[in-house]
């Protein structure tokens, strides 16, 4: 079945409270939600954020991205799509997320399944997501995290900025009050490699899961000599987009752990690929994601499912932090626990 028509919308969807990292802040989820349809009426939708400050791509970029390429598909099987998609180089990879995302929600709607039987994924048993704490004050960040573990929300991933002293005093804080909390760093590149090591030796009495991508994306020496001086694991992020970065990471010894996002590997197809070498070579992996919509979130948690024996660490808390919860999602969260909706 051919490709027939390729659509685009912007959609927003409000949050419950302001999303702020070292990178930016946000009040609400903005993306490009992308409709494929083929001659015989299916329709697959894939999505794609704004966020510029990772990927170098904004609503207008994106929008702009499949437009340009946007006849290259029309006529074509999903199969011929994604070959095509994945070997054009004048778009950004969350354009391509979204692309690719759409053209394989209209495969499996074609053959008449469903993701899940897609991946080939036969294990449903919950899984755990973390839950962001926006950088902020220390004490309102302590009273996020209680809120947060009074939820059920235990596992946190925590947003720092550049004052790396804040960074001690609210993950001290947060791990006295929060006895059986698991804590998870994120610095998003706010650090020098001083500034990580200072951190480091100031929580060497304290229980963190993971620092995650300290030192800007470029520096690998810096991210390199963190890992070796530390004993919590060193999680690679923006530093990772693609299969051949991991590599590169990897295989440097610059961190211990990678973060795959289908929005900086360019989709689903690239993921999975990343994931078979994580697999092949016991990488431990994170499967996160930006501040998304639901289509994106869904096509990830299957993944996070499919992958489960080395995705250790899910960061897809994006439907925690909606206003109004989501009748798109195929999945209900319930404090860090996730499980598939019956969607029969």
């Amino acid at each position: 079945m051919k490709i027939t028509k390729i659509e685009t919308e912007i959609k927003y969807i409000e949050l419950k409270t302001p999303f702020k990292t070292a990178l930016r802040e946000t009040s609400h989820v903005e993306f490009v939600r992308v409709h494929v349809e083929d001659e015989n009426g299916h329709v697959g939708v894939g999505e794609a954020p704004a966020t510029k400050a990772i990927t170098g791509e904004d609503i207008e970029i994106i929008l702009n991205s499949i437009e340009s390429v946007r006849e290259q598909f029309l006529n074509l099987t999903c199969k011929e799509a994604l070959e095509i998609l994945h070997s054009i180089s004048n778009i950004g990879s969350s354009a391509k997320a979204a692309l690719d995302m759409a053209f394989i929600s209209l495969r499996v709607k074609q053959e008449n399944r469903s993701l899940a039987e897609h991946f080939c994924i036969e294990d449903f048993t919950p899984i755990k997501t973390d839950v962001t704490i926006s950088l902020n004050s220390a004490d309102v960040m302590l009273e996020d995290a209680k809120k947060a573990y009074d939820e059920g929300k235990y596992i946190l991933k925590v947003k720092v900025g550049s004052d790396v002293l804040h960074a001690v005093d609210v993950i001290r804080k947060i791990v006295k009050e929060l006895l059986h909390v698991q804590i998870l760093v994120d610095a998003n590149q706010a650090w020098t490699l001083e500034d990580s090591l200072i951190f480091i030796k100031n929580m060497q009495d304290v229980k963190i899961e993971l620092i995650e991508q300290p030192v800007i994306a470029a520096d690998l020496d810096g991210l390199k000599k963190i890992a070796e001086a530390s004993d919590i694991p060193i999680l690679a992020d923006e530093a990772v987009f693609t299969l051949e970065d991991v590599k590169k990471v990897i295989e440097s010894k610059s961190a211990d752990m990678i973060n795959i996002k289908l929005m900086k590997c360019g989709g689903v197809t690239k993921a999975v690929e990343i994931l078979e070498y994580a697999r092949e070579k016991n990488i431990t992996c994170m499967l996160g994601s930006m501040l998304e919509g639901p289509y994106s979130i869904n096509i990830a948690l299957y993944l996070a499912f499919a992958y489960r024996d080395v995705i250790r660490y899910i960061d897809l808390d994006s439907p925690l932090l909606y206003k109004e919860p989501s009748a798109e999602l195929d999945f209900e969260f319930c404090g860090c626990e996730i499980t598939l909706r019956d969607l029969h």
